[in-house]
């Protein structure tokens, strides 16, 4: 059992290292004065600082969680350690050797197992770096990296070595060093053999992973051989210390720029973070085997201090792999307060590759803040369907849509749904904004699970219009859809009073989805014009489910709402719909021409113009000749 340390000695930990210095490895710290320091709560999520340090004090506090205490306090709760563990880990950072009142001090066995765990790693991982520095066997790693604009320099900053293809070379170091089995084996550094602990990198190149406060946690290992039968990257499994899901390669080299210059740019892998450090791209840092997530995204709010101004880039691979992962990122883009930005090189090179071909100076001018992150995953929906189609963009607004939605600061929704509207080519910037707005009500309606089910589909499918969407239910409060519903119960209670010219209205006309459904019913019965004794109920069979036979049933019973009912009340209703499908198409039209631009292919071009004027025609004679235009 270990022994007690001295009381002297904790009291001199305490006074020897202070505890701004401390906390400083984790968040970024401001002044919140009256000698105070102020951050991001490490200990739990939140958009603005309520976590205080106190320098003169020697505490902190939580005014959000509650949580504070001295140094000691900090460095057991944040890196989950014992009171013994946090007391020698502060110890060995300011030189202090302690004294165990019972038994006296053994180190091998009475520091803490996170304390020899990560010891394990700092020892391995300078047995590493002399491996890839003197030994003949990793000439193949040195070939690779400098094959990669990587010079013996460049290997030592970021402390880059090689792991000998021996079974056991680290393990036996190890085993000298005082490490038992079962500590080699519980710190991934070593695997259960036929014989006992082997060692689990071999031949690879090894990258060492350090936490935010610098310590080495785990390993990298790159496959550098073609009869090595394992992964091209091997990473050390889940352990006390390690948990891949948070941490992030360079964390500890790029935290000061990170925090200085509030950006942080991500990338794919060790060979991008070290391209970009050394092109002066100081706060590159890049995951560790799994994709960007929640955890990873604390780290960097606390360095970045979740303010305005600060800047998240990501840099992803131009295939279809880097474009996934892209949207993966974009599905947490809403847990930073800061902006984000993607960026792919134009010839899909990733930095490391960049470098090589075009030196400092392109890797430093493509992360660059170019595409917002939310427009990147907008496009990559978008250019899925055919925007020169009412349908296609109906459903490229309904995919695109939610997505805008879940932005939680409503002036940023509206401004990227008018964007989103520009990049569909719809000119009603209003339409695409009372969309998103409506989707975004139903979230928070629903307690943040989405917006709510499209009941269009009670409809059928196929019966949504494809010209202007306007979402699941009907609004009786819209004009459009007042008109729409009056007409229909003309042309089922007075057939006569709208034919033939109903006959002629596509179901793309009716901008409500069940209204449209209605109009194809009509239309499968064979249609208003000579409507036969048995036409209701013809009209009714068509119906693909029940809920589009309770709603013909119930216009079929409906009062029209005119004193009185004939053929001038009958050309007003159908006037009305008539000339919101023609307002309708050209906006459609108008977007086309936007989108094409002055640059576009000069006959469609002169195709869509002439399209444009005749629809303006037609809309004019509509306002000057009513129902006789039709």
């Amino acid at each position: 059992m270990a022994g007690r340390i001295n009381d002297d000695d904790v009291k001199a930990v305490r006074d020897a290292v202070p505890i701004d210095a401390v906390v400083s490895e984790y968040l970024q710290l401001r002044n919140a004065g009256g000698g105070n320091l102020k951050g991001l709560c490490p200990f739990h999520d939140e958009k603005s600082p309520s976590f205080q340090v106190s320098p003169s004090k020697g505490l902190f506090h939580c005014f959000g969680c509650q949580e504070g205490g001295d140094t000691i306090a900090f460095v057991r709760k944040i890196d989950h350690l014992s009171f013994s563990e946090a007391v020698e880990r502060l110890a060995a950072t300011a030189g202090i050797t302690l004294r165990y009142e019972e038994g006296g001090y053994n180190p091998s066995h009475q520091r803490g197992e996170r304390i020899r765990l990560v010891e394990a790693h700092k020892i391995a991982a300078q047995f590493y770096i002399e491996q890839l520095g003197t030994s003949p066997e990793a000439e193949i790693g040195r070939k690779f990296l400098a094959e990669r604009g990587f010079d013996q320099a460049a290997a030592a900053h970021f402390g880059v070595g090689y792991s000998p293809a021996g079974w056991d070379h680290l393990t036996r170091f190890l085993r000298g060093k005082g490490f038992s089995d079962k500590e080699l084996t519980l710190s991934g550094l070593s695997q259960e053999g036929r014989r006992g602990p082997i060692d689990r990198f071999r031949g690879r190149l090894m990258w060492p992973i350090r936490d935010v406060s610098g310590e080495v946690v785990g390993f990298g290992a790159r496959k550098l051989r073609d009869d090595d039968n394992g992964p091209k990257y091997l990473n050390t499994p889940e352990t006390a210390i390690y948990k891949k899901s948070q941490v992030l390669y360079g964390i500890d080299l790029a935290k000061k720029d990170i925090a200085k210059s509030s950006r942080a740019v991500v990338v794919e892998g060790y060979t991008d973070v070290m391209a970009c450090h050394l092109a002066g791209v100081t706060t590159a840092i890049a995951t560790c085997g799994t994709a960007f997530g929640g955890d990873h995204i604390k780290i960097l709010r606390r360095l970045l201090m979740d303010n305005g101004s600060a800047r998240v880039i990501f840099t992803f691979d131009g295939d279809a792999a880097g474009q996934k992962a892209a949207l993966r990122a974009f599905e947490d883009d809403q847990k930073f307060a800061a902006e984000t930005y993607i960026a792919i090189a134009p010839d899909g090179m990733d930095p490391c590759e960049l470098r090589l071909a075009k030196g400092n100076e392109a890797v430093a001018d493509l992360v660059q803040p170019r595409t917002p992150l939310f427009e990147f995953a907008i496009r990559q929906i978008v250019q899925r369907y055919d925007l020169e189609t009412p349908a296609g963009r109906a459903a490229a607004l309904d995919e695109a849509a939610p997505i805008v939605a879940r932005i939680k600061n409503i002036a940023s929704q509206h401004e990227v749904a008018v964007q989103l509207a520009g990049i569909l080519g719809i000119l009603d910037t209003q339409f695409v904004v009372k969309r998103v707005a409506q989707l975004a009500r139903w979230a928070r309606d629903r307690g943040g699970k989405g917006p709510a089910p499209d009941r269009r589909r009670e409809y059928g499918e196929a019966q949504a219009p494809a010209a202007a969407p306007s979402g699941p239910a009907l609004n009786l409060r819209s004009p459009a859809h007042r008109t729409e519903r009056e007409l229909l119960k003309l042309a089922l209670q007075y057939p006569h009073l709208v034919s033939p010219a109903f006959d002629a209205y596509g179901v793309d006309e009716f901008t409500a989805p069940p209204y449209a459904a209605v109009r194809q019913c009509i239309m499968d019965a064979g249609g208003a014009t000579d409507a036969p004794s048995d036409y209701l109920p013809a009209v009714m069979e068509s119906a693909p489910n029940d809920t589009v036979r309770a709603l013909v049933t119930e216009l079929a019973v409906e009062a029209i709402h005119a004193r009185v009912v004939d053929e001038a009340y009958a050309g007003e209703q159908l006037v009305a719909v008539r000339r919101r499908a023609v307002d309708r198409r050209l906006l459609d039209i108008q977007g086309t021409l936007a989108r094409l631009g002055q640059n576009g292919d000069p006959e469609r071009l002169a195709a869509v113009q002439n399209e444009l004027w005749v629809l303006q025609q037609y809309g004019q004679a509509l306002r000057n000749r009513g129902a006789e235009a039709l």
